[in-house]
């Protein structure tokens, strides 16, 4: 017992100061934002200390990152940002399927779709119309063959 005691105790102390040390995590505190970050997030300042945690953190990545990004970079993603927002609802929650499909495959897959992405995205403007007309101008029966090869390939890769 003189034995087990010390070991319990210093489980005990170890514990609590885990547990302190959790409750004095205050999440992000307005004050510690870099005054661009502050700029940036204006409209949240006063409700910033009644926001989760998880949000405030997310917020200040995202400004960090948004501060890190090259004009050419910030003017891309508020295109896509644009983009998203014209997106019905329906659309949105498409999009939100298809990319968790996606999350759920083997990674030597996703690889293997971002490198054909890659690929067809390396086409023109031109080219890629061009393919994309030619699938549509496919008898229904023709695309669907195709369709049914792919999903074979597929499983096969996998």
């Amino acid at each position: 017992m003189k034995t087990l005691f010390p070991l319990i105790l210093s489980v005990l102390l170890w514990a609590s100061a885990a547990v302190a040390a959790e409750g004095d995590h205050t999440g992000v505190r307005w004050e510690d934002l870099k005054p661009e970050q502050q700029e940036m997030l204006g409209k949240f300042q006063s409700r910033w200390s009644d926001m989760p945690l998880a949000r405030q953190e997310q917020l200040a990545r995202g400004s960090e990152r948004w501060l890190r990004m090259t004009p050419e970079q910030r003017q891309q993603a508020k295109q896509r940002f644009d983009h998203w927002q014209a997106l019905t609802p329906e659309q949105r929650r498409q999009i939100r399927s298809k990319y968790q499909q996606f999350r759920s495959l083997p990674p030597e897959e996703q690889a293997r779709i971002r490198h054909n992405f890659r690929r067809f995205r390396q086409l023109t403007p031109e080219q890629r119309q061009d393919l994309r007309q030619r699938f549509r101008e496919l008898p229904p029966e023709e695309r669907q063959r195709l369709k049914e090869e792919w999903r074979h390939h597929q499983q096969q890769q996998r």
